[in-house]
């Protein structure tokens, strides 16, 4: 994908105090705590106004105490992704950098963003909805009547990879759903993808809208779980990815459009395979991804040949459009 030249305009955010939204209270509050301060450091090493706050659930009270006139979202999970922050923040009129309420909602939302790709006809595979209601024993049956075996169960709401696993027998299947719905509201079960695991990163607004290098995951657990994502060492990016240049073509432009389906804003990242054959298959999109040391999106913007810095402006950029819109 082409890079622009010149980078985004900040100057009219240089006299605004900004937010960083870091913690939370989902199950991925240490990692946006890390990704937070990073991203707070990188603010301060730039020149601008920035403080940290951890959203509480008097967070409008929170913001006007710190003077706050834009947020810088770094809450990963739970009310930080899956749309409410967006939302009360578009209710008090401070903007905020990446993407909205509604698409944050479906990427958030496992079970509806594959609807979305599916529509538009993106590849994604094959996959089925379960909840409380469902019978384990029955429904174990038809999924692998359905999508075969090896599959994977993932809670239909959760990021960093909680609650997922690899179901290789019957049995397996059954216990996964079991742990999966005792945890959390639902579940999808997607058909297994044997081949490389990749990720692309999507920036920018507008025409500068594009995608990062292709990253390829190579991981010292199972698959990449959330000790694999988080802890240095447990995980191999490879970036650019030990792929061929059509592959990368095609998984650049599946992720752009991925990201402009769901209507995602200024970050994202688009969580794929690659099968036997080579094709393409998506699986999901994070909308406020890991800023960590051990996270792809960094990881892929030095591949770009961009310094975290600079790739923390670049987002910064998202809240630039939203000062620009009438509340």
């Amino acid at each position: 994908m082409i890079q622009p030249n010149s980078g985004p305009d900040l100057g009219e955010l240089r006299d605004r105090r900004i937010a960083v939204l870091m913690g939370g209270q989902s199950g991925e509050r240490e990692v946006s705590l890390r990704s937070g301060q990073g991203v707070l450091e990188a603010l301060q090493r730039q020149g601008f106004d920035a403080v940290p706050l951890d959203p509480g659930p008097d967070l409008l009270e929170q913001l006007r105490q710190a003077g706050v006139q834009v947020c810088f979202n770094m809450l990963h999970g739970g009310v930080g992704e899956n749309g409410t922050i967006p939302a009360v923040l578009d209710m008090a009129g401070i903007p905020y950098t990446g993407s909205g309420m509604l698409a944050s909602a479906l990427a958030m939302n496992k079970h509806q963003s594959k609807r979305i790709f599916r529509a538009a006809g993106l590849p994604t595979p094959d996959w089925a909805h379960i909840d409380s209601t469902h019978d384990v024993e029955d429904t174990a049956h038809e999924l692998i009547q359905a999508l075969g075996l090896p599959c994977v169960v993932k809670p239909v709401d959760q990021g960093s990879s909680l609650g997922v696993s690899i179901a290789k027998t019957g049995d397996e299947l059954q216990a996964a759903l079991v742990a999966c719905l005792e945890l959390y509201s639902a579940a999808i079960v997607e058909r297994f993808i044997n081949g490389p695991e990749i990720t692309v990163g999507i920036i920018g607004v507008g025409e500068r809208t594009r995608a990062l290098p292709v990253l390829e995951l190579v991981s010292h657990t199972e698959f990449y779980d959330y000790e694999a994502k988080y802890t240095k060492g447990m995980t191999d990016l490879i970036c650019p990815a030990r792929i061929s240049d059509e592959a990368t073509r095609r998984a650049q432009e599946a992720a752009v459009a991925a990201h402009n389906e769901l209507g995602c804003l200024g970050l994202s990242r688009v969580d794929m395979h690659l099968d036997e054959e080579g094709q393409v298959w998506i699986h999901e999109v994070n909308t406020v991804p890991g800023m960590t040391e051990t996270s792809d999106v960094p990881a892929e913007a030095i591949a770009a040949g961009m310094s975290y810095d600079e790739l923390v402006l670049e987002i910064l950029a998202s809240a630039v459009l939203r000062t620009q819109s009438d509340f």
